[in-house]
C-alpha cells in the first residue's frame, strides 16, 4: 500500500500528493524534481524565515525503512478495507442544530524541512484518512501552499530550529485571513529524563496544540482523527455561524438575544431601527424596556413565569424607543438550553403591531393613572427576572432572597457609561473574529485598560432636568474660570486649637445620662444622630467616636491612650463650621456611624483587616474638616487660596486630608499615632488619605464603575456556579486582594458619606432641609460676589427640593447603593431609599417645593 501514486514538487517548492492512489501500489512515492529542488541542492540562499545555518534536503521520501514498512503493513491490514479509505474524496455531512452542512474532504499541509520518519508517519497517516496532503519544506513554500489551498490542519516540525523558526512561521500564518479557524500543530522533540517543556510559547504563537515526535503511523492517523473530530469539527461549525449571523443581520424582524440574567448580548438591524438605540448602547445592558399591558399590571411576571419554565411565550406588550414614544409589538421570546439543561439564553423576534395610533392613546391613559408607580418603582421592576448576586449563597434566608433587589441587573442597565466600557466592548466584539495572536494581544490590551484610571465616564444629565444638571455641575466639576479680582479666602485659614477645658472633660465612664440614652442604639441603623447631635449640644463627634472607637479597639490598635484619642476627637470637631448648616461634625459623626455600620456587616469583615476599619474609622471622622460650607467649584470660581495651592483638582479633599493629619501630629497631646511603628503609620496613613480623597464627587462613577466590574460582576460568576469546590476559595482571592480592598474601602466611605437618603424619612427630610440651605447660602454669595452661579436651580425663592432630591437619587444614589446592596446586604436601607424616594415623588406631583406638606 503506498502513500500516493505521485508526489510533484512545484516552482515553489511545494510538494504536493494527491490523496488518492491505486491499492496496489508498490511504492509511497513516485518522483519528479523541480527547478527551484535544484536551485536548492545547489545552496542557493533562502530568504524569509529560512535559517542560513543549514541548507534544506529537498530530496522527495523514496522508501520507508523496513520497520516502518513493517508498522504500517501489520496495521494498516488490521482494518478492514471498508473503513476510511472506502469514503476517500467524498463530502461528509455534518449535523449542527436543525442545519445540515457539508464537510469536503479535509486537506493536511505538513512542514518539514527535510524528509524523515516523523514526515512519513504523517503522510501515510493522512493516506490512511483518507485526506488531501501537501508536503513545503520552506517558511515561504508553506505560506503560499495555505494561501492557496486553505488547509484545515497545518503541522510544523518544531524540532529542528536550524531550519526554520516554526513559532514565526505559526505567527504568519495566523496573521492571515484564511488561518481564522485553521488548527496548526507543533510537532516536538521528545526530551526523555529532562523536564516538560511549558506549551505556553507554543500557545503564544498561535499554534492549537503540541504533538510529542511519534513515527508510528498509527500515532499519527490517531492524532489526526482527533483532530477531525474535535477541533478541526467545532471550528467548521463555527464557520457556519457566519451563515447565522449574516441571516439574523438582514431579517427585518427585530431580534434580541440575552443570557439567563437578561443581560443584552445581540441586537439585529431591525431591531435597533424599531428601538431607536445603537448596538454599542443597548450590548451588556440589563434589558431597558420593561413591557407595560395595558390591561394587566402583573404582565412582566406573567411572562417570566412563562419562559422560566422553559416555555415559549407569545403576545403582544408595549415598549418604549429612544425618544419616549410607545411602540406595540407583537412579540415571540424563545428560552434556549444550553449545558447541564439549564437555560442559558432567551431569543426574542418582535415586529411593530398596526395598531400602534390605538397603543399611543392607551398608553396616554395608562401613564395618567399610575405615573407614580411607574415612576418609582421602575428601578425595583427592571430587577424581578434578572440576577441576583447572592441567590446562589445560603447568607440569606428564602425571605431576604425574594426581597432582594437585583442590583446587579441596575449596574447593567445604567444609563451614564464610561467612554472605556465602550472601548473594551468594542475590544471584546473584535476578539470574536481574530487570529489567535491578535486576540490573546487584545486580551493584554483589557487587562491594562481594567486596571488603569480610566473609568471616569462621559457627564450628561438624564433627560435635561435643570435640578440633575446642576447637581453635576456643582458636585462632579471645577466649575468655570475666572479672570476677575475676585477671590474667596477661609475664614479658618489657621486650624483652631483645643480648647484647654475641653481636654479632659468627658471620658466613657462619665457621660451623661441623656447622653448615654442616645447612644443605647448607635450599632442599629436607625440610630437617631438628631437626638444625640441636641443632647451634646452639638458636641455629637466626640461622644459618637468614644464609644465607636472604643468597640472597634482604635486605641489598643494604635498603642494610644482613651485620653489622647479623647484629645484628637475634639480638636478635629473643633475645627468643624458650627456654622454650616449640612458639613459640620454632626454630619461626620453620621458618616462616621454608618461607616461602622457597614465595617460589620459579613461581607466587609471577610474583606478588610484591623488596619482597614482603623483607617476606615479615621478617615470617617476627619473627611470634611475645615469644609467651608462652600462647594470645589465655587472655590475654584472664587480664585481661592485652597484651590490654588491643589491647583484646582481636588481641593477641599486633599485640604480636609492634610489638615487632619496636620493637627494631629503638631501636638503630642492629640497625636493618637505617635506610637506606631513607622512602617505601619504610612500604611495607615495612605488608607486614609485615599478613603477621603475617594469621597470627591468627580471621580464618583469611577470607582462605582470600578467596584462593580473588579468585585460584584466576580463575586456574582463565582456564586453561580455553587459547587464547584473551589468557590470559597475564588471568593476569598476576590474579595481579599489589596487592590480590591482599597476599592471595597472606597465604596464604603462614599456610601458612608451621601448615605442620608437610605435614612428613616424624618432624618432624610432634616438632612435634605440642612443641605439646601448650604446651597442655598452659596448661591446668595455667588450672586454678591459676581461669580459664576454654579447650580442655579438652588435659589431659595425658586428651588423644588422635592425635585432636587429625586434627581441626587436617581443619578448619584440608586446605582451606587445597588452595587453596594448586593455587596454587603442591606435590605432596611434599600427600603428607606424607596420609600423617601416615593415621599419626594409625591411631594413633585402635588407641586409642592417644600420638604413637608402643608398641615391639612
Amino acid at each position: 500500500m503506498g502513500c500516493a501514486p505521485s508526489i510533484h514538487i512545484s516552482d515553489s517548492r511545494v510538494v504536493y500528493h494527491s490523496g488518492k492512489e491505486s491499492e496496489d501500489s508498490s511504492s509511497p512515492h513516485q518522483t519528479s524534481t523541480a527547478p527551484a529542488q535544484q536551485q536548492q541542492q545547489q545552496g542557493h540562499p533562502v530568504s524569509g524565515l529560512l535559517k542560513s545555518a543549514s541548507t534544506a534536503s529537498y530530496k522527495v521520501r523514496t522508501n520507508s525503512s523496513k520497520r516502518d514498512k513493517k508498522e504500517n503493513s501489520q496495521n494498516m491490514e488490521a482494518e478492514t478495507q471498508t473503513g476510511r479509505s472506502a469514503v476517500k474524496g467524498s463530502v461528509r455531512e455534518v449535523p449542527f442544530g436543525p442545519m445540515r452542512l457539508h464537510q469536503d474532504q479535509l486537506q493536511v499541509l505538513l512542514v518539514f524541512a527535510k524528509e524523515d520518519s516523523q514526515c512519513n508517519g504523517f503522510c501515510w497517516a493522512c493516506e490512511k484518512a483518507g485526506f488531501r496532503c501537501n508536503i513545503t519544506r520552506t517558511p515561504e513554500s508553506a505560506l503560499e501552499s495555505f494561501l492557496d489551498k486553505h488547509h484545515e490542519i497545518i503541522i510544523i516540525d518544531q524540532r529542528h530550529s536550524r531550519y526554520f523558526d516554526a513559532e514565526a512561521l505559526c505567527r504568519s500564518i495566523r496573521a492571515t485571513k484564511p488561518a481564522e479557524n485553521t488548527v496548526i500543530i507543533a510537532v516536538a522533540r521528545r526530551h526523555g529524563d529532562r523536564d516538560e517543556a511549558s506549551i505556553m510559547p507554543l500557545l503564544s504563537a498561535g499554534f492549537t496544540r503540541r504533538y510529542i515526535e511519534n513515527s508510528n503511523v498509527m500515532a499519527c492517523y490517531n492524532e489526526l482523527i482527533q483532530l477531525e473530530f474535535g477541533e478541526v469539527l467545532a471550528r467548521f461549525k463555527l464557520r457556519a455561524c457566519n451563515s447565522l449571523f449574516t441571516a439574523l443581520e438582514k431579517c427585518q424582524e427585530a431580534i434580541e438575544i440575552t443570557n439567563e440574567d437578561h443581560i443584552i448580548q445581540y441586537v439585529n438591524p431591525a431591531f435597533e431601527a424599531v428601538i431607536g438605540y445603537q448596538k454599542s448602547e443597548l450590548i451588556g445592558k440589563e434589558v431597558t424596556e420593561v413591557p407595560i399591558n395595558e390591561k394587566n399590571s402583573d404582565f412582566l411576571d406573567t411572562i417570566n413565569s412563562c419562559i422560566k419554565t422553559g416555555k415559549e411565550w407569545e403576545g403582544i406588550y408595549n415598549a418604549r424607543n429612544k425618544s419616549g414614544d410607545s411602540i406595540q409589538q407583537n412579540v415571540k421570546i424563545t428560552p434556549i438550553f444550553g449545558q447541564g439543561g439549564k437555560i442559558r439564553h432567551y431569543v426574542s423576534v418582535s415586529r411593530p403591531s398596526s395598531d400602534n395610533n390605538k397603543v399611543d392613546k392607551t398608553c396616554e391613559r395608562v401613564q395618567a393613572e399610575s405615573q407614580t408607580d411607574i415612576q418609582t418603582c421602575r428601578h425595583k421592576d427592571r430587577r424581578k427576572g434578572s440576577l441576583d448576586v447572592r441567590s446562589t449563597t445560603s447568607r440569606g434566608s428564602d425571605g431576604s432572597s425574594q426581597r432582594r433587589h437585583s442590583s446587579m441587573a441596575r449596574i447593567h442597565s445604567m444609563t451614564i457609561e464610561a467612554p472605556i466600557t465602550k472601548v473594551i466592548n468594542i475590544i471584546n466584539a473584535a476578539q470574536e473574529n481574530s487570529p489567535m495572536p491578535v486576540a490573546e494581544a487584545l486580551d493584554r490590551v483589557l487587562e491594562i485598560l481594567r486596571t488603569t484610571e480610566l473609568y471616569s465616564p462621559q457627564l450628561g444629565t438624564k433627560d435635561e432636568d435643570p435640578h440633575t444638571s446642576d447637581l453635576v455641575g456643582g458636585l462632579m466639576s471645577d466649575g468655570l474660570r475666572r479672570l476677575s479680582g475676585n477671590e474667596y479666602m477661609f475664614s479658618s485659614k489657621q486650624a483652631h486649637p483645643i480648647p484647654s477645658h475641653l481636654i479632659s472633660s468627658v471620658s466613657l465612664t462619665d457621660i451623661p445620662l441623656r447622653i448615654t440614652q442616645a447612644m443605647e442604639n448607635e450599632e442599629n441603623w436607625e440610630f437617631d444622630i438628631f437626638e444625640l447631635e441636641a443632647a451634646t449640644h452639638k458636641r455629637t463627634l466626640v461622644y459618637l467616636g468614644l464609644k465607636i472607637f472604643a468597640r472597634f479597639g482604635v486605641c489598643e490598635f494604635l498603642n494610644c491612650s482613651e485620653s489622647t484619642l479623647k484629645a484628637w476627637l475634639h480638636i478635629i470637631e473643633s475645627n468643624y463650621h458650627s456654622t454650616n448648616s449640612y458639613h459640620n461634625s454632626t454630619h461626620s459623626a453620621d458618616v462616621l456611624h454608618a461607616t461602622a455600620y457597614f465595617l460589620c456587616k459579613e461581607r466587609v469583615k471577610q474583606s478588610l483587616d484591623q488596619i482597614d476599619e482603623v483607617a476606615a474609622l479615621i478617615a470617617a471622622t476627619v473627611h470634611d474638616v475645615d469644609h467651608p460650607g462652600r462647594t470645589n467649584s465655587f472655590l475654584c470660581n472664587a480664585g481661592s487660596e485652597l484651590a490654588i495651592l491643589y491647583n484646582d483638582t481636588a481641593v477641599l479633599e486633599s485640604h480636609h486630608a492634610a489638615l487632619a493629619f496636620q493637627v494631629t501630629t503638631r501636638d503630642e497631646k492629640c497625636n493618637i499615632f505617635k506610637n506606631m511603628e513607622r512602617t505601619e503609620y504610612r500604611t495607615l496613613r495612605q488608607a486614609i488619605i485615599d478613603m477621603v480623597l475617594a469621597t470627591e464627587m468627580t471621580k464618583h462613577f469611577e470607582h462605582v464603575n470600578k467596584f462593580v466590574t473588579s468585585i460584584n460582576k466576580p463575586l456574582a460568576a463565582v456564586e453561580e456556579n455553587v459547587g464547584t469546590g473551589t468557590d470559597d476559595d475564588s471568593v476569598k482571592i476576590i474579595l481579599t486582594s489589596p487592590e480590591n480592598r482599597t476599592l471595597i474601602k472606597r465604596m464604603l466611605i462614599k456610601c458612608a458619606d451621601i448615605s442620608n437618603p437610605c435614612r428613616a424619612l424624618d432624618q432624610c427630610i432634616e438632612w435634605a432641609g440642612r443641605i439646601s440651605e448650604e446651597y442655598f447660602a452659596q448661591t446668595d454669595e455667588e450672586k454678591r460676589q459676581g461669580l459664576p452661579v454654579v447650580m442655579p436651580v438652588f435659589d431659595r425663592n425658586t428651588c423644588s427640593i422635592p425635585k432636587s432630591q429625586i434627581s441626587f437619587i436617581d443619578y448619584f444614589i440608586m446605582d451606587m447603593f445597588d452595587a453596594w446592596d448586593a455587596f454587603a446586604d442591606l435590605p432596611n436601607l434599600m427600603q428607606h431609599l424607596d420609600n423617601n424616594f416615593k415621599y419626594w415623588k409625591g411631594l413633585d406631583e402635588r407641586q409642592l417645593r417644600t420638604l413637608r406638606p402643608p398641615p391639612e
